[in-house]
């Protein structure tokens, strides 16, 4: 039954492919969640993020354009509770290669600026505020479904990546190698115009 339907939304699918001098827009919306438990206590963590872009495709492999990326992280466990807010801006270079008239991969390649705001809970519910700043470089490798006439859909499980941020009022500096290729999931729409 599962080969059937997907053989019937692949036939329902047209066939056009992006072209040399079209513009993209798309965004992703993504969502991770952590759970992990240590004797006789839980913490959770969860993460929704939501990131589109515009860009120029100037060869029918390569675009060029801006990004901007919008998350929220709660953390919660029997010690403590926090809310992380991040904004991201930079620029994109996206590298496409066509399997087929309906399946494309890419690989998206990011670099800008990042600024982030903690709030620290209090058993009392009072708060702390910490905020930094800092960059952001990341190449996350995706799947392109065309659906019709360059309107499709995007699917990415993660990438790798290298940020830094440095928080005010002497906080600290902190930079992060990340890997985290088949541990969160991103769904995306994409048109060219």
């Amino acid at each position: 039954m599962k080969k059937i339907l997907v053989m019937a939304a692949l036939a329902i699918c047209s066939f056009a492919n992006a072209q040399k001098g079209t513009i993209l827009v798309g965004g992703n919306i993504g969502y991770t969640s952590e759970k992990s438990e240590f004797r006789f206590s839980e913490a959770k963590a969860s993460t929704f993020t939501f990131s589109p872009k515009v860009g120029y495709q100037f060869h029918e492999n390569w675009t060029v354009g801006g990004e901007l990326s919008l998350s929220s992280t709660d953390v919660e466990n029997p010690t403590e509770k926090y809310k992380d807010n991040k904004f991201r801006t930079g620029g994109f270079v996206r590298y496409t290669k066509s399997l087929s008239q309906t399946f494309s991969v890419f690989a998206d390649m990011g670099a800008g600026f990042q600024s982030v705001k903690n709030k620290d809970y209090a058993a009392n519910n009072s708060y702390v505020r910490y905020k930094g700043d800092g960059v952001y470089v990341d190449v996350t490798p995706a799947l392109f479904i065309n659906m019709k006439k360059g309107f499709g859909l995007n699917f990415s499980i993660g990438g790798l990546g290298y940020e830094t941020l440095s928080y005010d009022d002497n906080g600290e500096d902190y930079s992060n190698f990340y890997f985290n290729f088949g541990k969160t999931f991103n769904i995306g729409i994409s048109k060219n115009f």
